[in-house]
């Protein structure tokens, strides 16, 4: 149906978009020169993702989905969404606390969060057919899992030594954004895999 392949798109245009920012959080990280414009490339993402979330609602309200419980596809818009949100507001934190240098767990769990990202859209592209999905959805709860692992090591590595208050407090919540982005891609994985029960 024209309507089906039309959120199709609108859907994968929005995990395309996540992916994106991914990989710009991760040129961001990888090479921490110009932080600032590689900011405002991720805030053009995000606000592209809510663009192509404007659209997708405005589409849900106006349109009959048989092949999707509109239910579902309202909570597989604003997850995608949150997880963009979520790599932009990591990206600000960088360049508002005036970070000097990623470190190496920072760097990890962009490392992390770009695979996660690439799952989610290989996801979200399978989801017409719906037979790779699951082992796709296993794979991302993975991903969070080291993610959840390495983001404990990073906040204890924190309060060793005798690392300035103000530092140890950038940090912290930098490292609960990054590790948030994996949370919020679990949370896409979630809904795809409900969609993939309901239609198996």
């Amino acid at each position: 149906m024209p309507e089906e392949r039309e959120f199709l798109s609108l859907i994968e245009s929005a995990a395309h978009n996540l992916l994106d920012a991914a990989r710009s959080l991760e040129a961001m990280f990888e090479d921490y020169t110009d932080s600032a414009e590689k900011w405002r490339k991720i805030r053009e993402a995000e606000h592209q993702g809510d663009a192509i979330t404007h659209n997708i609602m405005k589409k849900l309200n106006q349109t009959f989905i048989p092949f999707i419980d509109r239910q579902n596809l309202h909570a597989l818009t604003s997850a995608l969404d949150d997880v963009v949100d979520f790599i932009e507001a990591a990206a600000s934190r960088m360049v508002l606390y005036k970070i000097e240098q990623p470190t190496s767990e920072s760097r990890e769990m962009v490392t992390l969060i770009v695979a996660s990202a690439e799952q989610v859209a290989k996801a979200v592209s399978q989801l017409p057919r719906l037979d790779t999905v699951q082992e796709i959805c296993v794979e991302i709860n993975r991903l969070e899992n080291e993610a959840d692992d390495l983001y404990r090591r990073a906040i204890a590595g924190l309060f060793e030594g005798e690392q300035p208050i103000l530092e140890v407090t950038k940090w912290k919540e930098i490292y609960e954004l990054l590790e948030g982005v994996t949370d919020r891609c679990e949370d896409v994985a979630n809904v795809v895999e409900t969609i993939v029960l309901k239609h198996a």
